[in-house]
Parts: structure tokens; C-alpha cells; sequence
């Protein structure tokens, strides 16, 4: 197994400190990761940085671990979900063209009056639309856990059931379980056969003297993003489920709360690592 970071896990560095690709690239050197995960949201022109992204990963022997999304199937009209069909289909380009078969893929949420059935439709209408390219470039649509419509394993498992391509499969995000009250070593247990992509992520409660403003689960416990194994997650079950599975895919470190994100994903790097020997 190869260990990378997702660039969301600087998003506060980055906003504070206006990173580029590039200084993000830097830093996954620095701290001797195997790749990188990219997301479509930190372009700035994006088709002139994919030729300098790819020579600076070159430059620092770096992977690209997959490439997001940020699609949203949930909408009620036929225009708008079929540019989200469109979304992905440019990202299925752009994951060839930086080395990844991997793309992380969200289904979309509730709103409104849309019901659970609405949205279900709409989420395998659109990622049927997308499978068939991503079958002919070879190329993983990877579902992660997300929301109310995909938050579940069970939800995940129907959905990639109902769209029945090869090419669909689980990013398996360890930590987003929790914020739908599901245990996830249960999770895991439901999908292990289904994951071609890890989001190695923790959160703990919020405590009662905390003024910080976490995510708010569907029962109202507000969680705290912490370095994994401060938390709740039982991530040594899930690592050692890999590794009973054969997985050879990526490890992804996805940080989501408060300390310095550059000095807070080194620990959860050297924590990782010790996992895996």
C-alpha cells in the first residue's frame, strides 16, 4: 500500500498562506510521500498547469493517488445534472493525463422536498451516463461515503449494485461513517470487496467546553477532525482488513480539523507508516 495526502487536508494552509499546486507538491516532498491527491476545486488554469503539475511531480518523483470531483448528481433539472455528467467526464481526461485511473466521485444531497428515491435515481442515472467512458479510458469512478444519500455503506453498496459497472467502486472514507452513526469496522466489513481508494480519516466529540464549531452528525453530535488514532475510528482493523485483502492501491491522509494542517499531516504520515510495517 502507497500513502498520499489529499491537498484538501492543507485547506486552511492554503488559504491562509495562498498555496498553489504547487507549493502543495512541494510539501508532499518534503515529507517523503509516495503521491498526491489532487482536486478539481484548486485550478487556477487549469489547462495550462496540468503540463507543469505533471513535470513537478516528475521532478519530485511523486504519484498522483487519484484526482476529485466535486460533482453533485442531485438536481432537479435535466441540463444541470447532465453538466455534472460533463464534470466528470473532463475529469476522466484530466486522471489520464496525470497518471491516476482513480477519481473520486461524490453522489450529491438532499434538498427541499427531494426524496430519498428522487435522489437515488438521479445519483445512478448520472454515473451510469459516466461508466461507459470511464470503462473504455479504464478509469475508476470511486464513490466516496458523503452525505445523507451516500453516507452509508449500505447506501454505497445499492447504488454501486444499481449502476452494475466494473468501473464504479468505493472510496473508502474512514471517518465520514461516523457522522451517520455507522461503525466503521461494520463499514468496512459491508465494502472491503468494493474499495479501490482509502480516505484514512479520524474525528473525535466535540467537548462541552469547545468553542470550535465541528461537522454535525445526523443526530446532532458535533465531531472534530483529529490526526488519525486520536479519534473514534478503529483504523488498525480497517489497515489490517487491506492487508488481509490483497489491497495495493493508495492510503490517503484526509485532515479536517484545527492544528497547523502542514505539522498535523506529517503525524498523521509517520502514524500511518507505523500501521503499515
Amino acid at each position: 500500500m502507497k500513502i498520499s495526502v489529499s491537498m484538501y487536508s492543507l485547506n486552511s494552509t492554503i488559504k491562509e498562506e495562498n498555496w498553489t499546486i504547487f507549493d502543495f507538491i512541494d510539501y508532499a516532498k518534503n515529507i517523503s510521500l509516495d503521491g498526491v491527491e489532487l482536486l478539481d476545486i484548486y485550478w487556477n488554469d487549469k489547462e495550462k498547469e496540468i503540463k507543469q503539475v505533471k513535470e513537478a511531480l516528475q521532478k519530485h518523483d511523486l504519484s498522483v493517488s487519484a484526482y476529485d470531483v466535486t460533482n453533485n448528481f442531485v438536481k432537479e433539472s435535466s441540463e444541470e445534472r447532465a453538466k455534472e455528467v460533463a464534470k466528470i467526464k473532463d475529469g476522466i481526461e484530466v486522471a489520464k493525463q496525470l497518471g491516476t485511473n482513480i477519481i473520486r466521485v461524490f453522489c450529491g444531497d438532499l434538498h427541499g422536498d427531494l426524496t430519498y428515491e428522487d435522489g437515488q435515481d438521479w445519483i445512478v442515472e448520472g454515473l451510469k451516463a459516466c461508466a461507459e467512458t470511464a470503462e473504455k479510458e479504464q478509469v475508476y469512478l470511486a464513490i466516496e461515503n458523503h452525505g445523507l444519500l451516500a453516507g452509508k455503506s449500505e447506501q454505497v453498496e445499492e447504488i454501486i449494485n444499481k449502476v452494475n459497472s466494473p468501473f464504479v467502486k468505493s472510496t473508502f472514507d474512514t471517518g465520514n461513517f461516523l457522522l451517520v452513526h455507522e461503525e466503521p469496522k461494520e463499514a468496512f466489513d459491508r465494502l472491503r470487496d468494493k474499495i479501490v481508494h482509502v480516505h484514512f480519516k479520524d474525528f473525535r466529540e466535540k467537548g462541552a467546553d469547545e468553542s470550535i464549531k465541528g461537522f454535525r452528525s445526523t443526530e446532532g453530535v458535533e465531531l472534530i477532525g483529529t490526526v488519525p488514532g486520536d479519534g473514534k475510528v478503529d483504523l488498525s482493523y480497517i489497515v489490517q482488513g487491506l492487508k488481509e485483502n490483497n489491497y495495493d492501491g493508495w492510503l490517503s491522509i484526509e485532515y479536517e480539523g484545527f492544528d497547523d494542517t502542514k505539522i498535523a499531516n506529517k503525524e498523521a504520515v509517520n502514524r500511518l507508516r507505523d500501521l503499515l510495517n
